[in-house]
């Protein structure tokens, strides 16, 4: 599932420009064994910029739309290519947990080399009496890991399978040869181990273990030589109290698929992030140039008045003084040019930076300027429907809450594993074995004859495993309790107190959703109000300017008159922008408070380079 996964992820990523997955290509008869072993391919990071970039230059501009803009930043935006991989990470940590366990299995059972079954030949039975001579080596050596984590650890769920084959010639001093009837025993073995283990999401696991031991030996005492023992094993064990349970051993899997969805929200959250952040730095690109376009008209303005005023004092008309008013005027109307201009040049370099991987680096995009081409419009009317509908919309459309409430599951589900970590341990194990023997007969001695039943080779031996002519069983319980269980109840104790803080958390975070959707739409509402009043404004500073200079013209006015008409028509404009980016800011926030940004925006995730991760 995972892989599949992984690859529509990396895929989409191409669409983006990415570079093609390249993976090698692998015969399907052979892709069945090899798949596990090899690693997916993952695709170089994309440092460049996508050519829908160069593209928009023309003749040294970048002409921009509102959705150029968008698209640019989607296909562009470091942060947002970061967050792309975050569905992928999530869908590995899923495979992860559904292999269970904190470390891969490892089958108990393990040949090496000297060894012998017990019983088998003179070390075989020096064995079975407990007795070691010169460092022979007949067991079987294990060791298990120590794991340590709040709750009961998962079985590991993969079957895990593993072979062991060993080879040992050996030459042991006899110290008391009574047994081997000779000074130095001479042994050859070879011992083959095969065995299979699965884990159970009850809380249990099962083994199942076929081993083989060859023994050729220069004891006399020997009645068969060479010999082979063959045995197959099974045995269980399982948790009764502590680690019982589908639930507890399946939290880890729940809590990773709960993620796989929650990285898909907080993807898409982050999508809203960037397309709010573009179009307040476009409008206010847009908000910019036209305060650049109010002030070279205020200067022009200025700047025909003072000629006028010039023409007047040389025809004596006018006092010199008031040209030199007009004149501070022109150099007022300059220093708010220079400093709209600068304004207009600040937000195209912040807008480039969202817009390209490399931002101002691209030569091609540091001295390119941005044409916006859409302006900002306010509709006749909002047409919002009741505050608890939007409420109810917001509730339903914010990807952030829902990855809030994933959270709260997320928690939820961990503390069945401490509740369950509270209850002492007990363990049922259990299991059976069947041993065979089989080997060459020597002549008859002193030491005896070989039983016509063992005389034979593996087939012979096996013969009797499989009709459990030696049946060994055995079942039994295990029992720990913790006497106080302090640790144990102070996790669970933590574990529930920071579920309760969750809880809370999240329901102030819902209970902010009406706070906030009421604070905007009433916002929306005062920059309508606002804005409707700034254009009525701003067109009677018109009017009132242009009849002090229909009347300066007759005489009937003071050129200090005019120039304050031309200040108010200018702070007019001013304020008549302002109330237009306030709106815009306004309609925005409040369809990021609803959740309603990208579809306002015409913008699917999809577009944004990732597709849902769903589906086995």
């Amino acid at each position: 599932m995972t892989r599949r996964i992984l690859l529509s992820h990396l895929c989409s990523l191409s669409l983006l420009g990415a570079q093609e997955l390249s993976i090698e290509p692998i015969r399907p008869s052979a892709f069945i064994f090899r798949r596990p072993y090899l690693g997916a391919e993952v695709p170089p990071v994309r440092l460049a910029n996508s050519g829908r970039l160069r593209d928009l230059v023309r003749a040294g501009n970048l002409y921009l739309t509102v959705q150029d803009a968008l698209a640019l930043a989607l296909e562009n935006n470091v942060d947002l290519e970061i967050a792309r991989y975050n569905p992928i990470l999530s869908a590995w940590q899923l495979q992860r947990s559904e292999a269970g366990g904190a470390l891969p299995g490892v089958p108990s059972a393990a040949a090496q080399a000297g060894s012998v079954a017990s019983g088998q030949g003179v070390a075989g039975s020096q064995a079975a009496a407990g007795v070691t001579i010169g460092g022979v080596r007949t067991g079987n050596g294990t060791g298990n890991a120590t794991i340590t984590q709040v709750g009961p650890v998962t079985q590991n769920l993969d079957p895990s399978i593993q072979e062991t084959t060993a080879f040992s010639h050996t030459s042991t001093p006899q110290a008391n040869a009574t047994q081997s009837i000779t000074s130095i025993l001479v042994t050859k073995t070879r011992a083959y181990t095969l065995s299979l283990q699965q884990g159970f999401l009850s809380g249990g696991s099962a083994t199942l273990t076929y081993s083989e031991h060859y023994l050729n030996e220069n004891a006399p005492t020997d009645v068969l030589n060479p010999s082979s023992a063959p045995s197959l094993a099974i045995s269980f064990q399982h948790n009764l109290l502590r680690g019982f349970g589908v639930g507890v051993n399946s939290r880890t899997i729940a809590v990773s698929k709960t993620n796989l969805k929650t990285s898909d929200l907080n993807f898409r959250t982050q999508v809203i992030g960037v397309v709010v952040n573009v179009l307040n730095l476009y409008y206010g690109l847009v908000a910019a140039d036209e305060d650049v376009k109010a002030k070279q008209s205020a200067l022009d303005v200025a700047q025909q008045f003072y000629e006028n005023n010039k023409q007047q004092v040389e025809i004596g008309t006018l006092a010199p003084l008031d040209v030199t008013t007009a004149e501070a005027r022109v150099a007022s109307s300059q220093n708010d040019l220079l400093v709209s201009q600068t304004n207009l040049q600040q937000q195209e370099v912040r807008l480039k930076n969202v817009l390209s991987r490399t931002g101002v680096a691209d030569p091609v995009l540091a001295t390119a300027r941005i044409v916006a081409l859409d302006r900002i419009a306010v509709p006749d009317q909002d047409d919002l429907p009741p505050l608890k509908e939007l409420v109810e919309k917001a509730l339903v459309n914010r990807s952030d809450l829902a990855a809030q409430l994933s959270s709260v599951t997320n928690a939820e589900i961990s503390a069945l594993g401490t509740r369950n970590g509270v209850l002492p341990s007990l363990q049922v194990i259990g299991g059976e074995t069947q041993a065979g023997l089989a080997g060459t007969a020597r002549p008859a001695s002193l030491f005896g004859f070989a039983d016509p039943y063992f005389v034979g080779g593996v087939g012979t031996g096996l013969g009797q495993v499989f009709r459990r002519d030696f049946p060994t069983e055995r079942i039994g319980a295990f029992f720990q309790a913790s006497i106080g269980n302090h640790q144990a109840q102070a996790d669970y104790g933590i574990d529930q107190l920071q579920l309760r803080q969750t809880q809370l958390s999240t329901r102030k975070q819902f209970n902010q959703v009406m706070v906030d959707v009421s604070n905007y739409a009433v916002a929306l509402h005062q920059a309508r109000v606002r804005h409707e009043a700034a254009l009525k404004n701003r067109a009677l500073q018109e009017q009132l300017l242009a009849a002090e200079r229909e009347k300066f013209s007759l005489g009937a006015s003071t050129p200090f008159n005019v120039l304050q008409q031309q200040r108010d028509l200018t702070a007019a404009q001013s304020t008549e922008l302002s109330a237009l980016v306030a709106y815009n800011d306004a309609r925005v926030a409040l369809d990021q408070t609803l959740g309603t940004t990208l579809e306002a925006n015409h913008v699917s995730i999809s577009n944004a380079g990732l597709r849902p991760a769903s589906g086995h």
